[in-house]
């Protein structure tokens, strides 16, 4: 496990178990956080229920809350906090990463 790849905020850790709790995600072990290529910026955050463990993936606990990420989101992902937030129109998973150097102006997808 490598700590310092990911951070995950109480919030996100708080919706993420309420998210798995549900009945239909009862065997559901986690998330899983990838890295593609898309949007206007040139790259995306991907996040996918995990039901087994890929062998390859990086794993980040913590509250209790476990998230798997992609061996190729490594390099992307260091120092980023994934936070969730809501406002009064909508609510997300936000990803706070310092090695951002640009994100298109929806947020949606960003360059390193």
């Amino acid at each position: 496990m490598t700590s310092n790849v990911l951070n995950i905020s109480k919030s996100a850790s708080v919706k993420i178990k309420e998210i798995l709790s549900d009945k239909n995600n009862l065997d559901k072990i986690g998330l899983r956080i990838t890295v593609k290529s898309g949007g206007c910026a040139g790259l995306t955050y991907d996040m996918s229920y995990v039901s087994s463990l890929n062998d390859n993936d990086e794993i980040v606990e913590n509250d209790g809350v476990k998230i798997f990420i992609d061996q190729k989101a490594l390099i992307y992902l260091m120092g980023t906090v994934m936070d969730y937030k809501t406002d009064k129109f909508s609510s997300s998973f936000v990803f706070k990463n310092p090695n951002e150097i640009e994100r298109c102006g929806c947020g949606e997808s960003f360059k390193i």
